[in-house]
């Protein structure tokens, strides 16, 4: 059953609301105690200069609550949007951010900085890794990831047009050289076990101890990604017809397929970047939302990044509410709720179902 266009908005609105009811319960409670009311309003504010700071180390803890609320919504929502992104310009529900490689990019640059930070590299990084690893594990995750996406598209690109068939599959064997170089990477650092144990933490994806600056980029990313929505929604509508179809209708095809890969690579890479790689939420949450909402990407794209802010503070909410001692990691959880989740949607839709 497909919402009618007033169901979308109650949804969307819902949805804007669950966001910040979740950020607010995130914030407010946790492993170390819970805020009243009170606190919790002027803890936050004293994060952006406008209250006096809490009382001890109060402040510092609703500080990290308040970044990682914050981060996790914002992933959630850029990763989910950037697969909305991708489906759409595929024509298949089946792709997400990995498939052109974006986040096998950005894994890889992380995994050389924390390499590097671990004293495999330059002294000069080692010497000074407590100040720089934050700095270097986002800022080489970030490049990893816009370096490879542009690698990608460059090498599906003749005459200004990307293949579609030639982006997947140079993204596959992008995939499998950047799976071979961590493997390689790790087999160099397996003597080291914190620089190992580092870049394997990383691939399972994290949401703690994240600063400002990483809140401000990952919601810079998403900002950027969604300010693209109105240019390509109605042109990814007809993609659904096929190419030739969309470029007699009046379509630039080049054009939008270019502000799609830009934009599902930067919510993408910001994503990453900071958080590691959390898996199924670019693939899972646009299906879903597709299935309910129907195709029309004015309305997917929207509500597949709202849907994706909620569905990952609340995974991230609930796991820390009843296994407060097992320190799953995100990517861990997403890969336990997101796995079985999609193989039911496959069985229900394999009809529904159409190749590339």
């Amino acid at each position: 059953m497909r919402l009618s266009l007033r169901g979308t908005w109650i949804l969307a609105a819902l949805l804007l609301a669950g966001w910040g009811i979740l950020t607010v319960l995130s914030i407010r409670s946790g492993w170390t105690g819970t805020y009243s009311t009170g606190d919790l309003l002027r803890g936050a504010g004293a994060c952006f200069g406008l209250a006096e700071p809490l009382d001890g180390a109060a402040q510092h803890i609703l500080r990290l609550r308040l970044w990682r609320a914050l981060t996790a919504g914002a992933v959630g929502a850029s990763l989910a949007l950037a697969g909305g992104y991708l489906q759409g310009m595929f024509r298949n529900g089946l792709a997400s951010p990995s498939v052109v490689g974006v986040t096998a990019g950005s894994v890889l640059g992380a995994s050389i900085a924390i390499a590097l930070i671990g004293g495999f590299g330059a002294n000069l990084v080692s010497l000074r890794a407590g100040l720089l690893s934050p700095a270097l594990v986002t800022g080489f995750a970030f490049l990893g990831a816009v370096g490879v996406t542009f690698l990608v598209v460059s090498l599906a690109s003749t005459g200004g047009r990307i293949s579609i068939p030639t982006l997947l599959l140079a993204g596959i064997a992008m995939n499998t050289l950047i799976a071979g170089l961590l493997a390689a990477l790790q087999s160099l650092t397996l003597k080291d076990y914190e620089v190992s144990r580092a870049i394997l933490a990383w691939t399972f994806g994290t949401l703690d101890d994240r600063s400002g600056w990483q809140v401000v980029l990952v919601w810079t990313g998403l900002v950027a990604a969604a300010g693209v929505v109105p240019f390509v929604a109605f042109e990814l509508d007809l993609f659904a017809g096929g190419e030739e179809d969309a470029h007699a209708l009046g379509v630039n095809v080049a054009r939008v397929k270019l502000l799609v890969l830009l934009a599902a690579a930067v919510a993408t890479s910001a994503a990453v970047s900071v958080a590691g790689q959390i898996a199924f939420v670019g693939l899972v949450v646009p299906h879903v939302v597709r299935m309910s909402c129907g195709t029309s990407h004015r309305r997917v794209l929207p509500l597949s990044l709202l849907s994706g802010a909620v569905f990952l503070l609340a995974c991230d909410l609930l796991q820390r509410r009843v296994f407060p001692d097992t320190g799953l990691r995100p990517g861990v959880l997403m890969s336990l709720i997101g796995g079985p989740l999609f193989i039911v949607l496959l069985v229900k839709n394999r009809r529904l179902l159409t190749s590339w």
